[in-house]
C-alpha cells in the first residue's frame, strides 16, 4: 500500500527505535517512583494527609514561581477552584477560547457560570489579546466592581486563557488587557509545566492557576491537578473547601460551608514527588524530540509548530499543521493504521451541543486550525 505520509512514519519510528505501536505521549518512570510508593503505603497515609502532599505542593511553588500552591484530585478540580476563589458565580460569564479541551469550559459550567468565546493566534494556538481586546471593546462596560457584558447584563467573571499543547500565549498582553477593565486572570496551565514567558513560568501571569498531573502529561500522578497563586489567604481558602471545608479538629465533624473533596491523595502525591525529580531530564528530552522533528519537517515542506517570540515551550505534546482538511484526515488514517498514534485538535467548543448557545467573536484562526492541526507521538526518551 502506497501512503502518502511514509517517510514521516519511517521517521518516528527511527526516532524512538521501535517497530511497536507508538502511543501519543505515554509516562516515563525512571526514579524514585516505587520506592515512595512503597514508603508511602508503608506509613498508611494513602489518603488526603501525607507527608508527600506537602512536599508536592512545595516542590511545585517553588518550580514554578508561585508563593503558594494546593494539591487536587485532577486539573479540571483545580480550574474548578481556581474560578470559585475569583468569585465566579452563577450566571457570570467567562471569557475563554474555544479552541480548547473540554475541561476548560467544564469547570466554568461548574461554577453555573457560562463561556464566550474569543478567537486564538495561529502561532501561539492561544487566545488572541487582539482578539479579547475587540470582543470586551465592543461589548464590555467597565464599573466599580469590574465589567460587565452590556449586551447581555451579566458580570464578567474572568478571562480564562490556556497555553495549547505548552506553548505559551501571549500572555502579558492578556495580563494587561484583563487589569484595564478589572477582570480577573485565571491561567489555564493545564499543559503547560515547564512552559516560560518571557522567564516567567505560564500560571504566574494571573490570580491564579491550574495544572494537571493526568497519565498523558509531562509528569503525572495518575491523575491529579494543582492550583498555583501569590496570594496567602486564597490558598488557605483553596485548601480549606477542596479538603471538604472542614474545621480542624482532632474528632469532631464540623464544616462551615458548602466543600468538595478534591484534594489529591498522598500516595498520589508520591508519585509526583519522584516525578518533580525527574522533571528537568524529561522536558531536556522533549526538547531534544521537537528540535528532530522540526528539522525533519521543515525539510519535508510540512509546518512544525515551535515555541512563539519570548517563549520556552514543554512541547508536551508536538504539533503539524497540515495544508487542508483532506490532508489532514489522510494523515491521521495513514499513521494510525501503521501504529504510530497520532490525533486531531479537540472540535472547537462552541460546537458542541451544550455550549452552541454562548456568545462567540470572530472564530476564524480556531476554525482554521481545527481543520488542519495534528498531534504526533511526544514522548520523552528517557530510561
Amino acid at each position: 500500500m502506497t501512503r502518502r505520509f511514509q517517510s514521516t512514519i519511517d521517521f518516528i519510528r527511527s526516532l524512538y527505535q521501535t517497530t511497536e505501536f507508538i502511543p501519543l505521549h505515554e509516562p516515563r518512570f525512571t526514579g524514585n517512583e516505587k520506592a515512595y510508593l512503597l514508603d508511602c503505603i508503608d506509613s498508611t497515609f494513602v489518603s488526603s494527609v501525607g507527608q508527600y502532599v506537602d512536599r508536592f505542593e512545595i516542590e511545585m511553588a517553588k518550580f514554578t514561581g508561585a508563593k503558594y500552591a494546593v494539591a487536587t484530585v485532577n486539573g479540571t478540580a483545580a480550574l474548578h477552584i481556581a474560578l470559585k476563589m475569583a468569585s465566579v458565580a452563577q450566571d457570570d460569564e467567562v471569557i475563554t477560547q474555544s479552541l480548547s479541551f473540554v475541561a476548560t469550559c467544564n469547570a466554568i459550567s461548574y461554577c453555573g457560570a457560562r463561556p464566550v468565546f474569543v478567537d486564538v493566534d495561529r502561532d501561539t494556538l492561544g487566545m488572541s489579546p487582539q482578539s479579547l481586546a475587540a470582543f470586551l471593546d465592543e461589548n464590555a462596560v467597565r464599573t466599580e466592581s469590574g465589567s460587565r457584558n452590556k449586551t447581555t447584563g451579566r458580570k464578567i467573571g474572568a478571562v480564562v486563557p490556556m497555553h495549547t499543547f505548552g506553548h505559551p500565549c501571549r500572555i502579558d498582553e492578556i495580563a494587561a488587557i484583563c487589569n484595564e477593565y478589572g477582570i480577573p486572570l485565571i491561567e489555564d496551565a493545564a499543559e503547560s509545566l515547564g512552559s516560560y514567558y518571557h522567564g516567567k513560568h505560564t500560571g504566574t501571569f494571573g490570580k491564579l492557576a491550574a495544572f494537571s498531573f493526568n497519565g498523558n502529561k509531562t509528569i503525572t500522578t495518575g491523575g491529579g491537578g494543582m492550583i498555583i497563586t501569590d496570594d496567602e489567604s486564597l490558598a488557605k481558602h483553596a485548601k480549606h473547601i477542596t479538603t471538604t471545608a472542614k474545621i480542624p479538629h482532632s474528632y469532631e465533624f464540623i464544616h462551615d460551608e458548602i466543600g468538595y473533596n478534591y484534594r489529591l491523595p498522598n500516595i498520589n502525591a508520591a508519585l509526583g514527588c519522584a516525578q518533580m525529580e525527574t522533571l528537568p531530564r524529561l522536558l531536556e528530552s522533549k526538547r531534544q524530540i521537537a528540535l528532530a522533528y522540526a528539522g525533519f519537517f521543515e525539510q519535508a515542506g510540512v509546518e512544525f509548530v515551535i515555541e512563539p517570540e519570548h517563549a520556552k515551550a514543554n512541547y508536551w505534546l508536538n504539533v503539524l499543521v497540515l495544508e487542508d482538511r483532506s490532508a489532514r484526515d489522510q494523515f491521521l488514517k495513514e499513521l494510525n493504521e501503521a501504529g504510530v498514534m497520532s490525533r486531531p485538535i479537540w472540535r472547537l467548543m462552541n460546537e458542541l451541543e451544550m455550549f452552541r448557545e454562548c456568545q462567540c467573536a470572530d472564530l476564524s484562526n480556531a476554525k482554521w486550525l481545527e481543520e488542519r492541526v495534528v498531534n504526533i507521538p511526544s514522548s520523552a526518551r528517557v530510561q
